[in-house]
């Protein structure tokens, strides 16, 4: 028995962030209930596409089931209203108002039914100033610091990084998932629903933990950052974080003499020299192949890594070993996607087999609630 079972969402999330989170409840067993408009998700049309059908819309969708309504009708409204009134829980990703104006906001919702578990994740929260501005997740990590921190760490560049990788959505989900877990245990505890606030400005500024504290108390050096390593064919990274691994890193390369050296000997010692330490150690890896490098630090005891692309990765044995990778079917065959990074020990925790086709469960759904009077 999946831990969510019987629970049941109503999801009138699209793009990333808020079907992601209600992808993790169907992954941990609930009922997800994905709301479209007549033309679909947007995330339906986005590449990679095989056949018509997008790999990246099933990642974020699978395991739910496909309810296309009109919610600028009144017809369709009203149908929304009836599912959510025999649902648990209710996530949205609109910008802040367009809920209400809809009729389908938590105050209204909850009127009719106490107990609901109402979640609004947004770019910059439900309230305050910028409440109603539009973001997407690489405008807030622009507007989180999250951006000029990666760039304040670089060495020789320009400007800023190019955005490919949305953090701040993913964050904002998971963060949104565990708020969720959080208010149906306080429901099953001492009854009542709750209202959910989920931003992903907030979501970007809980990521930079020491950025956020640095702020605030400026230190005069820069912190030790770990750095690429040239090796003969690419890259590593090697992360002597602790006294420990430094003395194992300085055994490996061959250079005990660094353990008494007085520039590297001590904690303190090493933060004030750690571009003399990286550039020391790179003298060893450019010397040799990036999996010599890994596989020697490795099995000294230091933490070191290739440079690998996705698909390398995705290869990697250890992930085979976990069951880190679902295989889901679409209209267009199987592919592969990643189940959540949290493992229960009866199984009972994964991405759903399958992605639901646009309205594909409309006509079931809608059945349940046809005597429903608006």
């Amino acid at each position: 028995m999946k831990a969510l079972a019987g629970i049941r969402v109503v999801d009138f999330t699209s793009m990333i962030a808020g079907p992601y989170c209600t992808r993790l409840l169907a992954d941990c067993g609930a009922e997800v209930l994905k709301i479209e408009e007549p033309h679909g998700d947007h995330m339906r049309t986005r590449p990679p596409l095989r056949h018509g059908h997008s790999a990246y819309f099933g990642h974020l969708n699978a395991g739910k089931k496909s309810v296309v309504l009109d919610l600028k009708s009144k017809e369709g409204r009203c149908a929304a209203q009836g599912l959510v009134a025999n649902s648990d829980i209710v996530v949205e990703n609109f910008r802040p108002g367009v809920m209400k104006r809809l009729g389908l906001d938590y105050a209204m919702l909850s009127a009719a039914k106490p107990d609901l578990v109402y979640c609004s994740i947004s770019g910059f929260g439900q309230i305050g100033p910028r409440a109603g501005q539009p973001a997407y997740a690489p405008v807030v990590h622009a507007a989180s610091g999250f951006d000029h921190t990666q760039f304040t760490y670089q060495d020789d560049q320009a400007k800023p990084a190019k955005t490919g990788i949305f953090v701040a959505d993913v964050l904002a989900a998971v963060y949104a998932f565990g708020a969720i877990q959080t208010a149906l245990v306080g429901r099953l505890r001492h009854g009542g629903g709750q209202f959910i606030d989920v931003a992903l400005m907030d979501s970007m500024i809980n990521l930079l933990v020491f950025e956020c504290q640095e702020a605030q108390f400026p230190e005069k050096t820069r912190r030790p950052l770990y750095v690429p390593m040239r090796a003969r064919d690419g890259f590593v990274i090697v992360a002597p974080v602790n006294q420990r691994n430094f003395e194992q890193l300085a055994d490996a390369v061959g250079r005990p003499d660094w353990k008494s050296d007085p520039r590297f000997a001590t904690v303190a010692a090493r933060t004030a020299n750690w571009d003399a330490l990286m550039a020391a150690v790179e003298d060893w890896t450019a010397a040799r192949t990036a999996r010599d490098c890994e596989d020697r630090l490795m099995t000294a005891g230091v933490p070191c890594s290739r440079y690998l692309t996705v698909a390398e990765a995705m290869a990697d044995p250890q992930l085979a070993a976990r069951g880190s990778l679902a295989r889901v079917t679409d209209g267009a065959g199987a592919f592969r996607v990643p189940n959540p990074p949290f493992q229960f020990a009866d199984s009972s925790v994964g991405v759903g087999p399958s992605v639901p086709a646009l309205g594909a469960d409309t006509e079931e759904e809608l059945k349940k609630i046809s005597g429903r009077k608006p």
